[in-house]
């Protein structure tokens, strides 16, 4: 068994580990960005964190309102602009912590007057120790190159930050039952779907919503793993200039929550496969382990689907832990 599939079958274990070890600092958080009322969230991260980073955006705009937005470390550590950010939340994800222009742009926001939280997996980091608040992943040490349980956890985080600054019942609920969903995330398996993905050209992973970043988070897994030429876009947005690629047997990868955006979701399925497309849909022919919140779903999807990526790229004859051009820390300035 590779790393990957390894370190993506922890991924119950990290979850239950971040919410036990953050319970006191995720209760703390959400009072104080109660009382705060921050008007705007700015996120900092790269990669796969980016990724974790964009779904927060998602579930913060949706259950709280305020605006978040991604910010673009090169615009301080490389163009040496001046943030405005009084106020604001400043949620920094990365893995190692060890990024200088993450870093950078972090310390930025927080000089700018901006309440930073780090959400890292190495607690001594340079991310971890500039941070107004750190909270640890403690996903446990992450060998493969390509970040499984590290995600995870910085979804669950993200959720978990959303849920306590909201109050909402509900979500917080649904949130304390992440471990047991991911535990039966991992033992989903997705029929057909080496073979559909082993030989695909080129292919679209979609969503909406909270499952936009998955399937980004999807593409990117399938690129770096298995050297398949993914691409992510919102359900939405494919209907634009990338709808000329939906040619007959053209491969698709569909993330459908029963949230908000379903009935849209299907809809355009419905189109897709009148154009003769060879639409694959999680949550409706392929399974998923359900959450018990709609805004959830796609963090028990990724679970999924990076195991199932994992057999795509033994099946091409690739060391998933090991690609060629990639290291498992990227440090960019």
């Amino acid at each position: 068994m590779s790393l990957m599939a390894m370190e993506a079958a922890e991924a119950p274990q990290a979850a239950a580990r971040f919410l036990d070890h953050n319970a006191r600092a995720l209760a703390d958080l959400g009072a104080r960005l109660r009382r705060g009322a921050p008007p705007v969230v700015l996120t900092s991260a790269r990669g796969s964190s980016d990724n974790a980073a964009g779904y927060f955006k998602y579930l913060c705009e949706i259950v709280t309102g305020v605006p978040c937005a991604s910010v673009g470390a090169s615009v301080v550590s490389v163009y040496g602009a001046r943030l405005k950010a009084k106020g604001a939340l400043c949620l920094t994800i990365s893995q190692s912590g060890q990024s200088p222009d993450i870093v950078a742009l972090q310390q930025a926001a927080k000089d700018a007057g901006a309440l930073s939280v780090a959400i890292v997996n190495v607690e001594g980091s340079p991310a971890a120790r500039s941070a107004d608040i750190c909270l640890s992943l403690h996903a446990g040490e992450e060998k493969s190159v390509a970040a499984t349980k590290s995600f995870i956890a910085s979804c669950v985080a993200g959720a978990a930050i959303v849920a306590h600054w909201s109050g909402d019942a509900a979500l917080l609920a649904a949130v304390a039952r992440l471990p047991e969903t991911l535990d039966q995330a991992v033992r989903v398996n997705w029929s057909g779907f080496t073979a559909f993905a082993k030989d695909a050209a080129s292919l679209f992973v979609l969503g909406r919503g909270p499952s936009f970043p998955i399937a980004q988070e999807t593409a990117l897994k399938l690129k770096e793993t298995c050297a398949l030429h993914a691409e992510a876009y919102s359900v939405a947005e494919v209907m634009h200039g990338p709808w000329e690629l939906m040619v007959k047997d053209f491969p698709v990868l569909v993330y459908a929550p029963d949230d908000a955006a379903r009935a849209n979701t299907q809809e355009a399925v419905i189109k897709m496969r009148g154009a003769g497309a060879d639409v694959r849909v999680v949550g409706d022919g392929l399974p998923l382990a359900p959450s018990g919140h709609p805004l959830l779903d796609p963090v028990s999807m990724i679970a999924t689907a990076y195991l199932e990526i994992e057999r795509v790229a033994v099946s091409l004859g690739r060391n998933p832990d090991r690609p060629h051009l990639l290291k498992k820390v990227t440090v960019t300035t």
